[in-house]
């Protein structure tokens, strides 16, 4: 029972990360996007630099814990079908990580450190944009990913537990708890 609610949790908070990326992604995407045409060199910073820079440093925590939650889950899941669905997670942090890491970073630093020419300036909001709609895909697909573990759960909760016998198959009358719904 105290191993199902920890492997419930840990579910859970994977979720819930997955989530909070997902929200923040799209938000950029729907909501900060959009403004970027009226960024100029004088307004950009304070649009910018301070929110990237709170964000960068309440992620960077987030990902180490997604990175260890999603192998928990492969752990518990590794010999069931449901095991791809962290590998999933996981590769998808890894390659979100890369991108933020090798690209996106030295986006946020050059206009950290205050660009002054106007064509730069759109050069670099153009790259990071595109960079990360990259990321909010990745960020996506971590999410369906989870989004798809718990529903996976659900639907093979709802199946009939079936025994095995010499005769045909039988159904068993109860439904699968939710710590027997593992194939």
């Amino acid at each position: 029972m105290r191993r199902t609610l920890l492997h419930t949790l840990n579910a859970c908070l994977l979720f819930l990360c997955t989530s909070m990326y997902l929200g923040t992604g799209w938000s950029l995407v729907l909501f900060s996007f959009p403004i970027a045409p009226q960024l100029t060199v004088d307004n950009y910073y304070l649009q910018f630099v301070p929110q990237v820079t709170a964000a960068t440093r309440f992620f960077t925590w987030m990902t180490l814990v997604m990175l260890v939650s999603a192998v928990v889950l492969f752990l518990f899941e590794r010999k069931s079908p449901l095991r791809w669905y962290p590998i999933a997670i996981f590769l998808a942090v890894v390659a979100a990580t890369l991108l933020t890491r090798f690209l996106i970073f030295r986006y946020n630093a050059e206009m950290a450190s205050g660009i002054r020419d106007p064509e730069r300036l759109r050069e670099v909001l153009s790259a990071w944009m595109t960079t990360n709609r990259i990321r909010v895909g990745l960020w996506t697909v971590q999410w369906l990913a989870m989004m798809g573990y718990f529903a996976h759960k659900v639907l093979r909760a709802g199946q009939p537990v079936r025994t095995q016998t010499s005769a045909p198959t039988r159904e068993v009358s109860s439904l699968r708890p939710w710590k027997e719904a593992r194939s």
